[in-house]
């Protein structure tokens, strides 16, 4: 029950993180991106589902064109008489590489029918694994300019300061809800190899880990200096 990712939870958990984050800061910049990654994880929950499925009609046409080289191997090899005698090592040495060259030739062609229904699922696959990074790296623009500088600044008025945490409270759940939704990133690219056994689209959804561990790493280490701010000032005096 507890071995696979369900992708209905993760969708449901990446709609209760948009809640939050348009209820905490509205009209945000962040919480556009969490409605964007809520988007981006319903739709991977129909990609890896479609993933997981064997892709019938391209089984279909691998199998026939499978058939049809070695109907044709055959047909040749029966209309076709061989003469094992060879006058010089020269003439075997020839026709070596000439029987060479056609069994080349003949696996590379049933190499791209067995391998065309993975082909397709992993340019799939890929182009939202795209997606994904550009949003953590979105994600990433949007944390960059939270530090503790903003507290020591100008404070921002107006319509604008809805929208951006103030102090260091606001600016420890502004981050949390980041690190959040980076973590959202990772799972929905797990999703995509879950139930695909393909070396390159694993390679890329471990990129994806490795790239929004780094990022929440830098993250928590924000969080950290801002609870070290905010630690004085709720601190309270002995009686």
């Amino acid at each position: 029950m507890y071995r696979n990712l369900n992708a209905d939870l993760i969708v449901q958990t990446c709609r209760a993180t948009q809640e939050r984050i348009a209820e905490q800061f509205v009209n945000s910049g962040l919480s556009k991106i969490a409605a964007e990654i809520l988007t981006v994880s319903e739709q991977a929950a129909g990609l890896a589902a479609w993933l997981a499925r064997p892709h019938l009609p391209l089984r279909a046409l691998a199998g026939i064109g499978i058939a049809t080289i070695f109907i044709i191997i055959i047909s040749v090899a029966m209309s076709v008489k061989v003469q094992m005698t060879f006058s010089s090592i020269g003439e075997f040495l020839q026709g070596l590489d000439a029987a060479i060259n056609e069994v080349v030739f003949i696996g590379i062609a049933a190499f791209f029918f067995v391998t065309l229904e993975t082909r397709l699922k992993r340019r799939r696959a890929l182009n939202a694994i795209r997606e994904l990074r550009a949003l953590a790296h979105i994600i990433d623009m949007h944390q960059l300019t939270k530090d503790p500088e903003r507290i020591t600044g100008t404070p921002i008025t107006g319509t604008e300061a809805a929208k951006r945490p103030q102090n260091p409270a606001e600016l420890i759940r502004y981050l949390d809800n980041c690190g959040d939704l980076l973590a959202l990133i990772s799972k929905i690219s797990a999703l995509y190899v879950q139930d695909f056994d393909d070396p390159v689209t694993l390679a890329a959804v471990n990129e994806i880990e490795n790239l929004t561990s780094g990022l929440s790493r830098k993250i928590w280490q924000k969080i950290m200096i801002f609870d070290r701010i905010l630690a004085p000032a709720t601190a309270r005096p002995a009686a």
